[in-house]
């Protein structure tokens, strides 16, 4: 994405107008825009396509390709509307009184209408400019000034419409080349938009039960010594505070400080103010503070059924019947019955790996707090004597069956159209319903869940109970005659892929669910061979390990070693949530690994920290927990609630086709959240220049931030019934015994360590997984010995578990001068259980300084190698760049990780030596 001129001041909510999508910019450009210069990236198509894309939708197709410096477009098929193809551009900008002169050259080998526009990209997508040209064989230029009398707009699109024209046309080319966009006369142009303040006090919005621990997040330059609590409706202060000393933080870039105010427990409404600031949001102290959020978080998916919903039910989110026609599998002229299901998120595409994901979120929850799911939440079955959750979760198993190929057990991947609908609700999708092929994540997925499925309705319906069991012996049995394989979109097939090349940790899940609810030693045989190849962890559509091990410990007749290495797996893996959780402001254990879908990874590490609560029993996992969901109601960067209709601020404008329909956010549903990579256009346009805690826009085009889903929703579900946050309040969460990090306290010196397994689309064994045939012992992280202190110089080496690779170093000067970190170099040795070959990278290297700039990153400094004479290794880390660490201004950590070159797993890794120099002198 090209930017001209423009710069991001502070990553913002975009305040939204009455019509959804209609967004004001909240951005400051510091320099103007270029007159008599193309604002068009590519439009000679010199550079291909770049920079230029198109989509087909409502009955549409065709292609586009670059011919001869020119883009040539092919219409298979007209469809029903003038959009059914549609070639575009994006990443310039348009600003209010500018008058701008728009010119192209175009053909078609066909007469034809071409309507072009420039246009809002989102809302009612309004045009700033329409026109339409006749084309035909002869090449015509088209030359137009306009004025643009809308308010500015950073994100536009530049539109040609070459779908229906109004008559049936044969399949055709239509060609273009030379597109302009050019300023003529910017006099009038207001360059600075409304820029809006960041919230100075960060609170969780929705509120706090009585006993939990809860705080304040100040930042700014302005923050005091103290803060108070005061009561709204009385406007009386209730509680005085001190702020604690600054702490750093490296997700959102900032200054923060903490202000903890568990003792205040009294129920009632609050607001958090201190002298110099602006007042917090009101939040609520009352121990059914989520009754509300839960309830509306369980009914999202009954919004998302895949069914008619009645207006008195659904109100403006209700739409006929939907996707009843039968759908052909790919490749055959075969046609099953597909209907049923929920929507997975902002499109009406139905996957079966998400909705495993889900429905198992969904189960565990309720298996373990089956007296917070109600028989009462507004739904067409509710008051059937049954908990709603269970009749909203049959209706998935039984679409799941249709999935399944009754011949050979294997189940398909997914149903969905050719190609994403356009803004329309349910009953508007007509393209014909495509079944793409059987897959093993789908395969491995469904046998877990239909597992759980027979364990759940056992003793309510057994006839439906026995199907499940059937079905899911049945897949296990393709899965156990079929090689691994992993899933990618067929040629012309558009919609969301949920591709997966590593289906280990699915049997794995498979396994473990069938052991779980049968008991039968093929499935225990087949999880513990699988279990001495390494535990396996994650909760994400892509990395299911931790729904395997939760299943395994809940099973009877557990095996003594296979219990011991889960346990230590996950005790393993939330200390180091705990650890960096602990470190960071805002309470949280991503690191600065801000994926699409963060939010959901702040929830699934929420629930594995409350997994290690259950095996630990220690209350410091359940507090950080309970921090993970504070973050998602407001206590963020972002100082918004990430669920709809949730909190003072909340996403008014998510990707999500029935709200952009309705032209209202849907309540009840988590956002997925800052994405750093910066996957739309939106994103790069609006916050290309932000931390990455900060990466997120409220924009109905901003789908890697703004769009829901609901194995998103799943995942809050169960981070809020894992914690014992709905219903009665339990006991206390605040630590019992200190954390290893006062709220009041500065970071500590004891280096965090960044969780290595995060949810990803391509999960594979990472470094940090510890396979080992033999039961390990609970980790603790054990510094080696600091090596030297000369001149000031201390060097402490990390490392996480008895055979962890992750490994971090920490450089500190207490001396009275500056070191150069370019004349440092660490030499650390180790043995380990096999000779293989190894590889070392750092995955972060940054100065976590406690005077300005306060963070520095300097990876793209530090040289790293490993290399091995006889059985030990020599790890080798130095700076290529010089930099200056001042004295007692804090430190430089590196994080690190090794693994063997093949990525299999490593054991019984051992510390040999470690040597520091610095200027060629040991220290």
């Amino acid at each position: 994405m090209r930017k001209r001129g423009l710069a991001v001041v502070v990553a913002l909510v975009l305040a939204a107008t009455p019509v959804m999508g209609t967004l004001q910019s909240n951005l400051v450009v510091k320099a103007d825009q270029q007159t008599n210069t193309n604002l068009l990236a590519n439009g000679n198509f010199n550079s291909g396509l770049s920079d230029w894309d198109y989509f087909t939708a409502e009955g549409g197709k065709g292609s586009v390709a670059s011919s001869n410096g020119k883009l040539v477009a092919t219409v298979s098929e007209n469809g029903t509307e003038n959009y059914s193809m549609q070639v575009y551009h994006e990443g310039f900008q348009m600003y209010k009184g500018g008058v701008y002169e728009l010119s192209f050259e175009i053909s078609s080998s066909v007469a034809r209408d071409v309507d072009y526009r420039i246009q809002l990209n989102g809302g009612d997508y309004r045009g700033y400019y329409d026109g339409r040209v006749k084309t035909n064989s002869t090449t015509q230029k088209v030359d137009v000034k306009f004025t643009m009398k809308e308010e500015n707009d950073i994100v536009p699109r530049l539109c040609f419409n070459i779908g229906n024209c109004g008559a049936s046309l044969p399949s055709h080319q239509v060609t273009l080349d030379n597109v302009e966009l050019k300023l003529l006369d910017g006099s009038q142009i207001n360059y600075t938009s409304n820029e809006k303040k960041e919230q100075d006090i960060n609170i969780n919005q929705v509120g706090y039960r009585t006993a939990d621990q809860k705080q304040a997040i100040f930042r700014g330059s302005n923050v005091g010594k103290s803060f108070s609590v005061v009561n709204t409706a009385t406007n009386k202060t209730v509680y005085t505070g001190t702020v604690s000393a600054s702490k750093n933080s490296s997700i959102a870039n900032e200054t923060n400080y903490i202000g903890d105010f568990s003792s205040v427990t009294a129920p009632g409404t609050y607001k958090i103010t201190a002298t110099g600031l602006a007042d917090s949001y009101e939040f609520t102290i009352s121990d059914d503070v989520y009754t509300d959020a839960f309830t509306d978080l369980m009914r999202f998916f009954y919004l998302q059924r895949c069914e008619e919903i009645p207006s008195s039910l659904g109100g403006d989110f209700a739409h006929g019947e939907c996707h009843t026609t039968k759908a052909r599998i790919l490749g055959t002229n075969e046609y099953i019955d597909t209907t049923g299901g929920w929507h997975d998120a902002g499109d009406y595409g139905r996957y079966v790996v998400a909705t495993s994901k889900a429905v198992t979120d969904i189960l565990l929850a309720y298996q373990d707090n089956k007296d917070i799911f109600t028989d009462n939440t507004n739904i067409p079955e509710s008051g059937n004597g049954q908990a709603d959750v269970l009749d909203e979760l049959k209706g998935q198993f039984e679409w799941m069956l249709k999935m399944q190929n009754k011949n050979n057990g294997g189940v398909y991947h997914k149903v969905t159209c050719a190609d994403f609908p356009s803004y329309v609700s349910a009953d508007k999708e007509k393209a014909e319903l495509i079944v793409c092929p059987i897959s093993i994540t789908a395969t491995a997925d469904f046998a877990a869940c239909m597992a759980l499925s027979y364990d759940t309705y056992k003793t309510t319906d057994a006839t439906f109970a026995k199907t499940c069991l059937d079905a899911a012996k049945k897949a296990w049995s393709y899965l156990s005659t079929n090689s691994s394989g992993g899933f990618t979109n067929p040629s012309g097939i558009n919609t969301g892929e949920y591709g997966d090349r590593n289906d280990s940790d699915e049997r794995y899940f498979a396994a473990a669910a069938l052991y779980y609810a049968t008991g039968e030693s093929t499935y225990h045989e087949a999880f513990k061979n699988m279990v001495n190849q390494g535990v396996k962890v994650g909760s994400d559509w892509a990395t299911v390990g931790e729904y395997g091990n939760v299943l395994y410990l809940k099973s009877k007749n557990q095996d003594a070693s296979t219990k011991s290495k889960i346990e230590s797996k996950i005790l393993s893996e939330a200390s180091d949530f705990l650890r960096v959780s602990q470190n960071e402001p805002y309470g949280i254990s991503t690191g600065n690994n801000f994926i699409w879908g963060s939010n959901m990874v702040v929830a699934d590490n929420a629930k594995l920290l409350m997994d290690a609560y259950n095996i630990s029993g220690k209350s410091e996992y359940k507090t950080a927990a309970i921090e993970h969901v504070n973050y998602i109601f407001g206590k963020n960067p972002m100082g918004m609630s990430y669920v709809t209709g949730y909190g003072t601020v909340s996403p008014k404008n998510p990707h999500h086709r029935p709200s952009m329909v309705a032209g209202k956010a849907i309540k009840g549903a988590m956002v997925g959240g800052p994405d750093s990579a910066l996957e739309d256009s939106i994103a790069k346009a609006y916050v290309s220049n932000a931390a990455p805690a900060k990466c997120y826009v409220d924009h109905s085009e901003s789908y890697s931030t703004n769009e829901v889903d609901i194995y998103w929703n799943s995942a809050i579900v169960i981070a809020l019934a894992q914690t014992g946050l709905v219903g009665k309040a339990s006991q206390s969460t605040v630590p019992s015994t200190e954390p290893s990090v006062k709220p009041s306290e500065t970071p500590s010196t004891e280096p965090s360590i960044v969780p290595s397994e995060t949810p990803s689309t391509e999960p594979s064994v990472v470094p940090s997984e510890t396979p080992s045939t033999e039961p390990s012992t609970v980790p603790s992280v054990k510094p080696s010995q600091p090596a030297g202190n000369t001149n000031g110089i201390k060097v402490t080496h990390t490392v996480s578990g008895s055979d962890s690779t992750n490994q971090v170093y920490q450089i500190q000067n207490s001396g009275s001068s500056a070191i150069d970190l370019s004349k440092l170099v660490i030499t650390y040795k180790f043995t380990k259980n096999d000779s293989k070959n190894m590889v070392l990278w750092c995955d972060n290297a940054a100065a976590q300084l406690n005077v300005a700039p306060y963070y520095a990153s300097i990876s793209s400094g530090v040289k790293t190698s490993v290399t091995k004479s006889g059985s030990e290794f020599t790890v080798k880390i130095s700076f290529a760049e010089a930099f200056s660490l001042a004295p007692n201004a804090g430190y430089v950590q590196l994080q690190t990780r090794l693994t063997n070159e093949d990525w299999s797993s490593v054991s019984g890794l051992k510390e040999t030596g470690m040597q520091v120099t610095y200027g060629g002198t040991e220290i």
